[in-house]
């Protein structure tokens, strides 16, 4: 009895409608009045936010915004970020062919680099400085001894036949800003790099995962040959979709910051085989 009172007392301080009236300060006559109840109060406001939330949510949808959503570029947009993306590349390595040029003509006018060690002027734009350079003692001494440590190890060897004919591409330029470390769980490098700058596949092979995490961000994985896999976390954003081919060099990403696991603008590669985690810098130059 006492509960059915309260409620019938609640309701009706609840429906309890409250006269707002506005005076004329000399004449006190009343100029305006307005009867409003709690219940109309929360009305109103659980209007104006339905209201609010579908004006946003439109604007969303049917204008350009969406796109920056997660999962949301469309296809045009898409099509002119690969195309920038590669016209980009491709100005890339014209400026370091002719970077690379001008550096070994130099060298060969200091005498740095044999003249005979080439057969023709064109032929500097495709031969490395390190290659035309005859090693030195300290290089030869070096790469004796790390055949040597090498030469019993079993791991090193049947990754090495394994990886026997394989062309691994560098994934992105950049620094390495965090090495390979399995004490700590980090199973992969950190390259730092530019914003927006080109991921490329490493392989050939067949994107098994192309999505958006809350930790990495953005992520593609790569299934190649000879059971090596490859990741690339926190880009900016993804070219390809999953079950797509992609041939070794393609550009697959851009470089980023996405996902709660970063600390500025980079791209953490991871290098498997055989479902072990293996160090990419045993295979990659970068």
């Amino acid at each position: 009895m006492r509960r059915r009172l309260f409620n019938k007392a609640f309701w009706h301080n609840f429906k309890f409608k409250y006269k707002i009236s506005i005076l004329n300060e000399n004449t006190l006559e009343e100029v305006a009045g307005l009867r409003v109840s709690k219940l109309n109060g929360l009305s109103v406001l659980l209007t104006a936010v339905i209201l609010i939330f579908f004006i946003a949510a439109s604007i969303l949808i049917f204008t350009p915004l969406r796109n920056y959503l997660p999962g949301y570029m469309n296809s045009k947009l898409r099509a002119q970020v690969v195309d920038n993306a590669l016209k980009a590349d491709s100005l890339k390595l014209l400026v370091d062919r002719q970077n690379l040029y001008i550096m070994n003509v130099q060298d060969v006018f200091r005498g740095i680099v044999r003249p005979d060690s080439t057969g023709t002027m064109e032929e500097l734009t495709t031969i490395r400085e390190d290659e035309l350079m005859e090693r030195t003692e300290r290089e030869e001494a070096f790469r004796r001894q790390y055949e040597e440590a090498e030469k019993y190890n079993l791991t090193t060897i049947n990754l090495q036949a394994e990886a026997a004919g394989l062309l691994f591409y560098t994934p992105t330029q950049g620094v390495i800003s965090s090495q390979y470390d399995v004490d700590s769980k980090h199973f992969g490098i950190d390259i730092a790099a530019s914003p927006n700058e080109s991921v490329l596949s490493i392989l050939d092979g067949v994107v098994i995962i192309s999505a958006y995490t809350a930790e990495t961000g953005y992520v593609i994985g790569i299934q190649h040959s000879q059971e090596f896999v490859s990741f690339y976390k926190h880009c900016g954003a993804l070219l390809k979709q999953q079950g797509e081919q992609v041939k070794a060099g393609e550009v697959i990403a851009l470089v980023g910051n996405t996902g709660t696991l970063t600390t500025g603008s980079h791209l953490h590669f991871e290098l498997w085989h055989k479902e072990k985690a293996i160090n990419p810098e045993s295979f990659i130059v970068f």
